[in-house]
C-alpha cells in the first residue's frame, strides 16, 4: 500500500513497477530510503527516485551526518512541516525522509548544468532559497545574505523536501559546492554543521552587544564564554573560537560526558561537570565572580534555561543555537529578560552566494575542513555502513557513553 506521498509500504502488496507492467507504461525508477512516518517510527521502503530538473543534479548519497534536529523530529519534539498559514502537518499525513548534513557523488545533470559532471564530489546546501530556483529579483532576505530565511524557503530533510537517508537526492545545482581535496565523504558531510557555527559567529558579529565578539582578525570585547554542551555543535564552537577566530579569552564547557569533555579540552577549552558540580559556583568561581559574558546554548535543554540567569552578566549575549526545549514553560525566560541580554538566535547554515549562484558558508565550511583549521575527523564517534540500520541509529545510540557524532556512510 502506498501512503500520501508516494512510499511504498513495507508489505507484499503490490507496487508501482507491477501496476506500470501490467498497463503496459514505463515503471517508475524506484531506489531505497529511511522513512519517518510517525513519531519514532522509521522504516526502510522503496520510494520513487527523483529525476533532475533541467537545473538540477541527481547525487548519490555517501555520507550523511546524524544531527540533533534530525534526533528532535524522530522523538517528536519538533516538527517543521508546515502549510501555507504555518500549521504544523502531522508526520503520518506526511512522511519524512530526514538528513540533512549530506556529501555525495553526482550521477546525472540537467541539460541546463554546465559545470558539474558525474563523478563530481559535492557537499549540499540542504537550504532551497532564490539561488536555488534561479529567481530574479530575488526576496529581501537572499538578497541580504540571509539565504535560510529565503521567502520561499524550504529545506532537504526538515521541511518536507527528502533528505539524504536514501539512496539519492535531486537538488538545484547550486546547492552544491564541488569537494577539491581528497577528504572522505563523512568528513565532508561535516561541513553542514560546521557552516552553521560559520553563520552562527556571523549573527553574534552583527549583534549590537555590550560584550562583542569579532570577527577574524578584529578585536574581541568579551573576555569569558561559557558553551552550555559538548556536543558536536559544542566541540565545532570550541575550534572555531580558538582557531578561526583567534579568542584568546576564558573559554568554558559544561558538559556531563567525560569523552566529550576531553575533546573539549583538547581543542583549547576549560570544562566543568555540571552532573558532579555545581554549575553556578563553578562559573562564578573560574569568572572571578564576574560570570560569562557570551553564553552558547548548545543543548536543547529547556531545563537550562532556568539556570541561564545565574551563568550570565546583565546585558549578556546568549546564542540559542539548541532546538528542541521541551518540558518546560515560557515562566523560565522572566528573570533572564529582566537582565536584558542580547539573543541570538541563529538557524542553520545561512549565507549569500557567489556569482553562481553556490553557498558562501558552506564553500568556506568546506576549506576549514579541508585545510586541517578544524578537525571533525576526531567527533565522529559511530558509522552505519547502510540504510538499514539507520532505523536502528534512531533507537537511543546518541544516548551512549561512548557516543559524539554519528554518521550513516554508503
Amino acid at each position: 500500500m502506498k501512503d500520501s506521498i508516494g512510499f511504498e509500504a513495507s508489505s507484499g502488496t503490490r507496487t508501482d513497477q507491477d501496476r506500470a507492467s501490467l498497463a503496459g507504461t514505463p515503471a517508475p525508477r524506484l531506489m531505497r530510503a529511511a522513512v519517518l512516518h510517525d513519531v519514532a517510527r522509521m522504516d526502510v521502503r522503496n520510494v520513487p527516485r527523483p529525476d533532475p530538473g533541467p537545473r538540477d543534479v541527481l547525487v548519490r548519497v555517501s555520507a550523511v551526518g546524524l544531527c540533533g534536529t534530525d534526533f528532535h523530529i524522530f522523538a517528536g519534539h519538533a516538527n517543521y512541516q508546515t502549510d501555507r498559514r504555518g500549521r504544523q502537518i502531522p508526520l503520518p499525513e506526511a512522511p519524512q525522509i530526514l538528513g540533512h548534513e549530506i556529501a555525495g557523488t553526482v550521477m546525472e545533470v540537467g541539460r541546463e548544468v554546465h559545470d558539474l559532471a558525474p563523478g563530481d564530489a559535492v557537499v549540499l546546501d540542504q537550504g532551497l532559497n532564490c539561488s536555488s530556483a534561479g529567481r530574479d529579483p530575488q526576496c529581501e532576505y537572499c538578497a541580504t545574505g540571509d539565504s535560510h530565511q529565503c521567502e520561499h524557503y524550504a529545506e532537504h530533510g526538515i521541511t518536507g523536501p527528502p533528505g539524504g537517508f536514501a539512496d539519492m537526492i535531486t537538488v538545484p545545482a547550486a546547492n552544491t559546492v564541488r569537494i577539491a581535496g581528497d577528504l572522505s565523504p563523512e568528513q565532508s558531510a561535516l561541513a553542514e554543521p560546521l557552516g552553521c557555527i560559520v553563520h552562527s559567529s556571523e549573527m553574534i558579529a552583527r549583534a549590537r552587544a555590550r560584550y562583542p565578539l569579532g570577527r577574524a582578525g578584529e578585536a574581541h570585547g568579551v573576555r569569558s564564554i561559557l558553551i552550555c554542551g559538548g556536543g558536536p555543535a559544542g566541540l565545532l564552537f570550541v575550534q572555531y573560537l580558538r582557531n578561526v577566530l583567534g579568542y584568546e579569552g576564558l573559554l568554558l564547557v559544561s558538559e556531563p560526558n567525560a569523552r566529550r569533555r576531553a575533546l573539549a579540552e583538547r581543542f583549547g577549552a576549560e570544562t566543568v561537570d555540571p552532573s558532579s558540580t555545581d554549575i553556578v559556583e563553578a562559573i562564578a568561581e573560574r569568572t572571578k565572580g564576574r560570570r560569562a559574558e557570551l553564553l552558547l546554548e548548545c543543548t536543547g535543554s529547556g531545563a537550562l534555561f532556568k539556570q541561564i540567569p545565574a551563568l550570565v552578566r546583565k546585558q549578556a549575549t546568549v546564542v540559542m543555537y539548541g532546538h528542541g526545549h521541551t518540558g518546560v514553560e515560557l515562566g523560565v525566560m522572566n528573570n533572564l529578560q529582566f537582565m536584558e541580554p542580547t539573543l541570538v538566535s541563529p538557524a542553520g547554515a545561512s549565507g549569500g552566494h557567489d556569482a553562481t549562484g553556490r553557498p558562501l558558508t558552506y564553500a568556506r565550511a568546506l576549506g576549514l575542513v579541508e585545510s586541517g583549521a578544524i578537525d571533525v575527523q576526531s567527533l565522529i564517534t559511530h558509522r552505519y555502513r547502510s540504510l538499514d540500520s539507520v532505523p536502528a541509529a534512531f533507537a537511543g545510540d546518541h544516548r551512549l557513553p561512548d557516543y559524539v557524532k554519528g554518521v550513516v556512510v554508503l
